[in-house]
């Protein structure tokens, strides 16, 4: 049964780290102005914001302290990861969940946080939030439905969205418990312990700036390791910025991921705005949902 951590109310407090790649604290200005003046709650902000460390938002030491202190204050309602990057699967094992299990909050990211929210849910099947990070909140867009989609998760409304058919959907309905992310971090992460489970769950998948042939390769990752098989549906998101070689590979991202899963009998949506774009609604990983893929529009809901 999965756990809920609890929602937020107002004068909550959000903490604010980097446990992944830099980023400058300018960048993140504007996401703290809104969530302290305009949704009402407060902020902490942890030592990795601004910190810099080569790639990193600071050493592994540096960046496990700080989520780990983020983690163990009893203050803290809610984690938002400021940026993904890379540098959070050099951590993981070393963070401890002892009383995060006991006291669960809100894990708030995507991209590199892919990683915990995997973690999170196979290893202690705790809910956390698939959603627009700081830099969504700049130049007005913490006004756009997306980021909004963040502020009614985090205040615990049922989540409800719609988009329209796509040309390689595989219509029909399915209901199970939402979980995925990044499909690069997925990949990485089968055989360790933050393996994502799938079985009768609705898996979901998005990237960005991947070659159209590792796109392949990761697919078929999954596939071999039996992530796609027992399924009870498939959100495909957006695949942005794709590269390819100077032998073109002959298809598009959506084209190979058909390819991979078009033998199966779930359904299959196409187009879903999650992805590392604007368009990337807030998702609870863990939570239960209703998938439906119909002729004229999809559906997704709590």
């Amino acid at each position: 049964m999965i756990a809920t951590p609890p929602y937020l109310e107002k004068g909550d407090v959000i903490g604010i780290v980097c446990p992944s790649g830099y980023m400058p604290v300018e960048k993140a200005s504007e996401c703290i102005r809104v969530l302290n003046e305009e949704w009402g709650f407060q902020t902490k902000v942890g030592k990795t914001l601004g910190n810099q460390f080569n790639y990193f938002s600071g050493t592994d030491e540096e960046r496990l302290n700080d989520f780990q202190q983020m983690l163990d204050d009893d203050a803290v309602k809610a984690v938002l990861c400021a940026r993904g990057g890379y540098g959070l699967s050099r951590i993981i094992d070393k963070i401890n969940f002892k009383k995060f299990k006991k006291q669960s909050k809100w894990i708030i990211g995507f991209s590199d946080v892919t990683v915990l929210h995997s973690h999170l849910y196979s290893n202690y099947y705790i809910a956390s939030i698939h959603a627009p990070m700081a830099a969504a909140f700049n130049d007005a867009g913490y006004i756009s439905r997306f980021v909004q989609s963040l502020r009614n998760a985090l205040e615990g409304k049922k989540l409800r969205y719609s988009c329209d058919p796509h040309e390689c959907n595989k219509k029909g309905e399915a209901i199970g418990e939402l979980v995925g992310g990044n499909l690069a971090l997925l990949a990485h992460l089968i055989g360790t312990d933050s393996d994502v489970k799938t079985r009768g769950r609705i898996l979901f998948l998005e990237d960005t700036g991947e070659y159209l042939y590792n796109i392949d390769r990761m697919m078929y990752q999954l596939k071999r390791s039996g992530k796609l098989s027992k399924l009870a549906g498939l959100i495909i998101g957006g695949f942005t910025d794709n590269k390819d070689t100077e032998r073109p590979f002959g298809q598009t991202a959506y084209e190979i991921i058909y390819d991979v899963v078009k033998e199966y009998d779930y359904p299959v949506c196409f187009g879903f705005p999650v992805s590392h774009e604007k368009e990337n609604y807030a998702l609870k990983i863990g939570v239960g949902y209703k998938l439906r893929v119909g002729k004229s529009k999809v559906n997704l809901e709590e």
